[in-house]
């Protein structure tokens, strides 16, 4: 009893950590003066690098891999690449604020989509605790959309970009149940980086000519958000539900609104903040009475072989 409490308890910490983490990425993109795609290539291409060291033990994985678990690395590594560059893009025309809070739309996508795929249903408490979570969201975001076109434009962009993230957690809940943290984020990030190196070649932009301030702004998207948030939230998506992990983009517009407020001067009122602990609140009580186990029913996609895995990383 006290073992799966404790057990319960790390993964929640691991969990706050990765909401705090990838609450730094809007930041980062801000500081940047690079072409989004660029900042987005490079954060990945450099995650693999820093990842590399251990690839070699996980060899017998990644040789076992199926042609149709390839496939599906590929698509979800696809949709993770297109919600960076639309993401990334809707920061350069909206508000900090603005384009997180339309993030908070991810975890009503990843449910109705795990509803359908894996036949998991939410109880009450959850659908509480995540309506809490996305009124809040509302409100941080409320005063911050603006009716006009590029601040319209960046809010389409980023609706746009919650689609293919939403996409992409959902291969991931399917994959994770048979594949490594490791094996499948390398995997993904590799295949994001090139689909993005691609765009970049074919619209002709540059791939070198940067100082060494971007190089550092691009090494802190590859360890902060992407390492301490990605990465450890495709790591829980073994032990929690899509839909929950997911649940972890509710957060982000608080800890996001609040370092813009710090480090860009963006605004911040008295009521954005009480909006924050609300979410904050829905959040908590989706995590402290929702449902954690990941297997659903039913699960439409086809099923992959169970095979014996490396321990996890």
């Amino acid at each position: 009893m006290s073992s799966t409490k404790s057990s319960f308890s790390k993964y929640e910490m691991l969990y706050i950590i990765g909401i705090i983490a990838i609450s730094f990425s809007s930041i980062f993109v801000r500081w940047s003066d690079a072409e989004v795609s660029v900042i987005a290539m490079y954060r990945l291409f450099l995650t693999n690098l820093l990842m590399a060291p251990l690839l070699y033990k996980y060899r017998h994985d990644i040789v076992r891999l199926t042609k149709k678990e390839w496939l599906y690395l590929a698509a979800s590594g696809l949709m993770l690449g297109l919600h960076f560059l639309l993401w990334m893009g809707s920061l350069r025309l909206t508000t900090v604020a603005s384009s997180t809070v339309i993030l908070t739309l991810e975890p009503i996508l990843v449910m109705l989509g795990s509803m359908w795929l894996f036949g998991i249903r939410p109880n009450k408490v959850m659908l509480m605790g995540m309506g809490m979570a996305v009124i809040g969201s509302v409100v941080i975001g409320a005063g911050d959309f603006r009716i006009s076109g590029d601040a319209l434009f960046g809010d389409f962009l980023s609706f746009l970009g919650t689609i293919a993230v939403a996409v992409h957690m959902l291969f991931g809940q399917h994959l994770r149940k048979n594949i490594s943290a490791y094996v499948y984020n390398f995997w993904v990030f590799l295949f994001a980086g090139s689909a993005l190196a691609a765009y970049n070649g074919v619209n002709q932009i540059p791939f070198t000519g940067y100082d060494a301030r971007e190089w550092g702004i691009f090494l802190l998207l590859a360890i902060v958000p992407t390492l301490f948030g990605h990465y450890l939230f495709n790591w829980l998506l073994k032990v929690m539900n899509a839909t929950t992990v997911s649940m972890s983009v509710l957060g982000e517009p608080v800890f996001a609104s609040i370092l813009a407020w710090m480090l860009l001067g963006e605004a911040l009122t008295g009521i954005q903040l009480i909006a924050g602990f609300i979410i904050l609140l829905g959040v908590w009580i989706f995590l402290r009475y929702g449902k954690h186990n990941i297997h659903g029913e039913d699960d439409l996609l086809p099923p992959v072989q169970q095979k014996p895995s490396t321990s996890e990383v």
